[in-house]
């Protein structure tokens, strides 16, 4: 198969991604509005651009009824989120909370999604999480304003919080981690299985 990604439309385009850059890491992204209500979603668009500063990207793809989550706006009122890493036994909840729902409604709430105080920002972290990184809004930038297009969310990271049983002598164990991946369609990949390749 060959596509000359011109021909597309902006939905294929989106399939044909999805279904080939696997698997991706989920963002399970808390923020607080500047109304003081928490929202939890996640987000499959998602990468570390930078370690030193430690910066995260987090991408909103505008669906085509340009319905956008109520993450961006928090972002941009408030400056502050939380990214929690997503393991299987909290792959439900994740996959409940990319609902849709009114901006007043409280997602951990809704669903029974145990919250943690943060440290350095004022958004709960989700209590299951293995790994949850304090973040702060660094820039936003607009790729598209179309429908299928991006806002990529760049965040500083200012703590982060790695529970107990993910963590060997000092260190995160990425086995111990257990985090999922978004593949194309309704698949998820797991990180069970796993195999090492000593660089050259």
């Amino acid at each position: 198969m060959y596509l000359e990604i011109k021909d597309l439309a902006p939905v294929e385009c989106y399939q044909a991604l999805v279904a080939a850059v696997i698997p991706r890491p989920i963002a399970w992204v808390s923020t607080i509005s500047k109304q003081g209500v928490d929202n939890l979603a996640p987000y499959s668009f998602f990468t570390v651009v930078s370690c030193q500063p430690m910066v995260l990207c987090v991408t909103e793809i505008f669906p085509r009824d340009m319905q956008h989550k109520h993450t961006l706006t928090n972002l941009q009122q408030t400056g502050e989120c939380v990214v929690n890493i997503v393991d299987s036994a909290a792959a439900e909840l994740m996959n409940a909370t990319s609902a849709s729902y009114a901006v007043d409604q409280d997602e951990f709430i809704a669903l029974g999604i145990e919250k943690v105080a943060s440290k350095r920002v004022k958004a709960a972290g989700v209590a299951i999480s293995p790994v949850r990184f304090e973040c702060q809004l660094r820039e936003i930038i607009c790729i598209s304003d179309q429908p299928m297009g991006g806002s990529m969310m760049l965040l500083n990271v200012v703590a982060l919080h790695a529970e107990d049983r993910c963590v060997t002598g000092d260190k995160i164990d990425t086995l111990k981690v257990g985090a999922i991946g978004k593949m194309g369609g309704n698949f998820y990949s797991s990180t069970d299985t796993s195999f090492q390749l000593v660089r050259p």
